[in-house]
């Protein structure tokens, strides 16, 4: 007969055998989405640095003119205002947050404080360009809010730079005792 002890997210079977499928499952549930996030933000930020007509303050396709255009129908107009005082400088400023938040929750880099970041810039961008979408599940940036908070609650315990520095440390304080 075999015991099993809950300890964390996997189980630790006292006649050395290993833990079944679902527990590695558990252990690896939120890889996907780091991934997915990651390389979507990664994309959304080099794609806003490379669009020539994104970056100006007016004109077709421009951040400038997008912001003009949502201002009325944003949740918090004040956001939007803020962001028309300089607009190049609030797109440089999502798009490289994008490129932080991407790079960091795919590395697992300070996977908290990355996800944080794109929680952040999901709910500014919710709250002010996609606000008006009808019915409000059409506007992806509050999935977008969604599927950051996981990663906020988690962070990145595996295969990531977190769970390396992590076990360093450990390694290093075990060396000690």
């Amino acid at each position: 007969m075999t015991h099993s002890i809950r300890t964390d997210t996997h189980r630790v079977h006292h006649d050395g055998g290993h833990a079944d499928w679902r527990d590695t499952a558990t252990r690896y549930a939120l890889l996907p989405l780091r991934v997915f996030l990651g390389i979507t933000f990664i994309y959304a930020g080099l794609d806003k640095l490379t669009d020539s007509a994104f970056m100006q303050e007016a004109g077709s396709g421009s951040i400038g003119d997008m912001m003009r255009t949502v201002r009325d129908s944003a949740a918090v107009p004040a956001l939007v205002d803020l962001a028309l005082k300089n607009p190049v400088a609030f797109g440089n400023a999502i798009a490289f947050g994008e490129l932080a938040v991407g790079l960091g929750i795919l590395l697992g880099l300070l996977g908290r404080l990355a996800a944080l970041g794109g929680a952040l810039i999901s709910l500014s961008l919710w709250l002010t360009v996609s606000w008006a979408a009808d019915p409000y599940y059409y506007g992806n940036d509050l999935v977008y809010l969604m599927a950051w908070l996981p990663l906020v609650l988690a962070g990145t315990p595996i295969l990531s730079a977190d769970a390396a520095i992590r076990s360093r440390r450990r390694g290093r304080l075990g060396g000690y005792r």
